[in-house]
């Protein structure tokens, strides 16, 4: 028996339409904590898995709005008012699952507010101009842009203090929580279920990239890298630039979509290598490529070089453009054979599932005696 028997727990995550990296997060506290219950902006049940689905969700005035599923995004201007009608004077402990909205929450003080942070809001703090550049905004939409930002910026931080403890998923976001709230973190690493990726020594003759095409994940310059180079480039993803980036790529380069499991898992265990042209907070794919025993080829910036070790797991790269990342993948075939496979697996292990769940639960058992004890509850 814990302190938190009998506690009521709520997870706050921002919207569920999709099984990404936080969404697999939020279904392990589902396992953690088998009571709890989820308060989310929007939710689509056939987009997400069946332990989510398993719990009380509770939704915000966003869910009856057209198209919210699909385009939750464009509610963007209501989200900060709809989360904060969210009623959580029932619970103990509220865990807010957070890269941008989510630690909103208003809680009594008699709720202890646990963030698990992704990261502060990329598009307002550290890639704020890229987002303006890349996204081509035209003048007056930018004019709005730059008001609104300016005003959620202003949120954002003002919400940074109705948590009472932060957890950060890497120590990259752990300086970024430092710079933009003046706000300590524990480094627990995102879970990744490494045992259930199909290890393979042998290795087919394609290259490989798992990601959503949004500008950021820069994927464009892969395409024109491997357009160049002409190895066989296996696509497989979704997103705002899919017609782009087909427009732009070569015959060597094939876009399959999103893929089920299985068929994800076949095509990490089979790739030479795993590429990452982007920087990422965390990045759980180049975990996943790892744990299938792939290297990864990925610009050495961000959560990357936490969970790539250069020369053993992988390459990396360091000035963000196609001739660095073509470089970089020669460069990796005249190593390649020479890659130990059992120590790239043996990197994943560090990021597993069980780990996770270990310290995530620890964490809050802690945390929670601590302010029962400051607030004499």
């Amino acid at each position: 028996m814990n302190m938190l028997d009998n506690k009521k727990i709520a997870l706050v995550h921002h919207w569920l339409v999709g099984m990404r990296g936080g969404e697999k997060v939020v279904e392990c506290l589902c396992k953690v904590f088998p009571d709890i219950d989820i308060y989310t902006l929007v939710y689509d049940k056939n987009k997400v898995s069946s332990i989510i689905n398993s719990k009380k969700i509770y939704t915000s005035s966003i869910q009856k709005k057209p198209f919210s599923k699909k385009h939750h995004q464009v509610y963007l201007p209501f989200m900060p008012i709809a989360i904060e009608q969210f009623d959580l004077s029932d619970y103990d402990i509220v865990i807010s699952n957070e890269s941008g909205i989510a630690k909103g929450v208003l809680t009594k003080p008699e709720t202890c507010h646990i963030c698990y942070c992704h990261t502060p809001m990329r598009y307002l703090w550290n890639m704020y101009f890229d987002y303006l550049k890349n996204e081509q905004i035209r003048f007056l939409k930018r004019k709005f842009i730059e008001a609104f930002f300016n005003y959620l910026r202003v949120w954002d931080l003002a919400t940074a203090s109705r948590v009472d403890y932060f957890i950060s998923n890497s120590d990259n976001v752990r300086k970024r929580i430092l710079k933009y709230y003046r706000r300590d973190s524990a480094v627990i690493y995102p879970p990744v279920p490494v045992n259930e990726f199909k290890f393979s020594e042998k290795k087919e003759d394609y290259y490989l990239i798992v990601s959503q095409f949004v500008s950021y994940k820069r994927i464009d310059l892969a395409i024109e890298a491997f357009n160049n180079l002409g190895r066989k480039l296996i696509v497989i993803g979704d997103g705002p630039e899919k017609k782009k980036l087909e427009r732009k790529a070569g015959k060597n380069i094939k876009f399959l979509g999103w893929q089920d499991d299985s068929a994800l898992k076949k095509y990490y265990s089979g790739a030479r290598a795993f590429i990452f042209p982007g920087e990422e907070d965390f990045g759980i794919t180049p975990v996943e490529a790892q744990a299938s025993g792939t290297p990864v080829i990925g610009y050495g910036r961000g959560g990357l070089l936490e969970t790539v070790i250069d020369g053993v797991t992988g390459l990396f790269f360091y000035s963000q453009d196609a001739q660095s990342l073509a470089r970089a993948v020669e460069e990796f075939e005249k190593i390649e054979n020479k890659m130990d496979r059992h120590k790239i697996r043996e990197n994943a292990e560090r990021f597993d599932t069980s780990i996770f769940e270990k310290e995530i639960k620890s964490f809050i058992i802690e945390k929670y005696a601590d302010y029962c004890k400051k607030y004499n509850l």
